[in-house]
């Protein structure tokens, strides 16, 4: 059943007023290159996670044919991290990673993607990790470039989806080689072997959401054109018993990019996601539309300013190439923006080669505008997976990006006043992240809403406190929707702190 809209416009602020620009500082961090061969051109995740107790998010950078890092976080009044891998996680064709809690013990796991046999490793004290031994994961050798997780409906373990790129065995690939989309579903405390969503058409992206706000997550395809070439589209499953494709006729409406990455965020206050794909070319923005009552996002890309098509800086105008893709309010004035990772394949020529990330700015009228480079964080290496996140907790959005074949960047977010709120949520026994349940905020602004999800982005993925910018605001309403439905009560808080909301 659809929600009733209360708010019809979220963030509406006066036309005149100004938005403040966010500034970054690069810092040092010990050195980390993701590189490797053609089947490491994709990937290049990073999963943010803390895992030492401290509340400040570590990092477990992908390396590709370069071993895999764990950064551990050591800020005190700036962004600080020394590389510290324990022997389980220095491995080798590692891809992307997402943390999750798999047991629900309050430790964060690791699902590690890689071209080769994925892995769970399960969280343990001090950032140390192990195999799983109790819950029977079994991985073939895939080339895997994409990660999901949800909790179903009177499970223990959440069902993971493992999206894989070309079948680099397949001798007459590797065009029309796609590999199909992995589903484990768990058969009690541990898994059966997986299920194979297909077609499969190069997944580089995917997404469980309740984007219906039903409270069943279906599952988001993103997929790579230039490998499926022809007869592949992006995809929606519904996650019925047998999963099955939506159709046009439910309201999905079939189109095929060169998909990269996906992200998702309710930008118009009726409470459904908006979602921000890339490609190479235009990047999409399509807005939900909460009349079709089906799964119908319809583009916005031109009307919101989003394109971000050919580069913003430099003299290379070629099509740009979009990777990693992440909404946040990186100045906290209660709209959200949109960060994208862009770099070339490697030396695809009808591709700009001087790529600069992009950092689009959302404007009271809704509109986005370009800042990356007054921002300070246009860089022009060749991008794939990044975060923005708070990584000292200071109430400011930072920016990790991982580099193919150049050093790991971190910026510290400088911007000035703009209130703000981190909220983290535990529910008790399993999923004690309440993944699938949503966080609302509501200020004189209007209506934030937030899905808490696992996955999408590029190859890698952010858990832990969720951040909030407030703008001007010096109050606001919070309340938390848990999985299952169960509606919590509005709570006064007051901006500038961390909030934690237990079940």
């Amino acid at each position: 059943m659809r929600l009733s809209p209360v708010f019809t416009l979220i963030f509406a602020t006066a036309a005149t007023a100004e938005v403040a620009l966010p500034t970054f500082e690069q810092i040092a961090i010990p050195e980390h290159v993701y590189d490797g061969g053609w089947e490491h051109f994709v990937g290049g995740g990073v999963a943010v996670f803390d895992c030492n107790g401290d509340d400040l998010p570590e990092l477990f950078v992908a390396g590709g044919s370069n071993p895999a890092q764990l950064f551990l976080n050591t800020s005190q009044n700036g962004v600080s991290f020394r590389s510290a891998t324990p022997d389980t996680l220095t491995l080798t064709g590692v891809s992307g990673a997402y943390p999750l809690d798999i047991d629900s013990d309050g430790l964060m796991d690791l699902a590690i993607l890689r071209v080769g046999e994925d892995l769970l490793l399960q969280g343990k004290p001090d950032c140390a990790f192990a195999p799983f031994e109790a819950i029977r994961f079994q991985s073939a050798d895939h080339w895997t470039t994409a990660f999901s997780a949800t909790w179903e409906a009177g499970q223990t373990l959440p069902t993971l989806a493992f999206g894989t790129y070309v079948d680099r065995l397949n001798p007459d690939g590797p065009f029309e080689a796609c590999g199909p989309t992995l589903l484990y579903r768990p058969a009690g405390t541990t898994y059966a072997e997986p299920q194979h969503l297909t077609p499969g058409y190069c997944a580089l992206s995917i997404l469980f959401s309740d984007w219906a706000r039903s409270g069943r997550a279906d599952l988001r395809v993103s997929n790579d054109r230039h490998y499926y070439v022809r007869g592949g589209a992006e995809q929606m499953w519904a996650m019925e018993p047998t999963p099955r494709l939506y159709s046009a006729d439910e309201g999905w409406l079939p189109y095929s990019i060169w998909g990269m990455g996906i992200a998702s965020r309710d930008l118009t206050g009726d409470g459904y996601p908006e979602v921000f794909l890339t490609s190479m070319g235009d990047q999409k923005l399509q807005v939900f539309d909460p009349v079709a009552d089906g799964p119908t996002w319809r583009d916005a890309t031109y009307d919101k300013g989003t394109t971000a098509h050919r580069p913003h800086a430099g003299e290379d105008g070629r099509p740009s190439t979009g990777w990693h893709a992440q909404f946040a309010d990186v100045n906290n004035d209660g709209r959200d923006d949109i960060f994208v990772a862009k770099g070339n394949v490697e030396q695809m020529p009808d591709a700009a080669m001087s790529d600069p990330n992009n950092l689009l700015l959302q404007q009271p009228d809704g509109q986005f505008v370009e800042a990356s480079v007054d921002a300070g964080v246009a860089s022009m290496s060749k991008s794939r997976g990044g975060a923005v996140v708070d990584l000292n907790d200071d109430g400011h959005l930072d920016l990790v990006v991982v580099n193919r074949g150049s050093a790991l960047e971190v910026y510290e977010n400088q911007t000035g006043p703009g209130n703000w709120l981190l909220v983290e949520v535990e529910q008790p026994g399993t999923n004690r992240a309440a993944v699938g349940g949503f966080i609302e905020i509501e200020t004189e602004q209007g209506l934030q809403t937030r899905e808490i999800t696992i996955g999408g982005g590029h190859a890698g993925g952010i858990a832990g406190q969720h951040h909030f910018g407030l703008g001007d605001a010096v109050e606001a309403r919070l309340r938390v929707i848990w999985p299952g439905g169960t509606v919590g009560p509005w709570q006064n808080v007051a901006p500038n702190q961390i909030i934690r909301i237990q079940r």
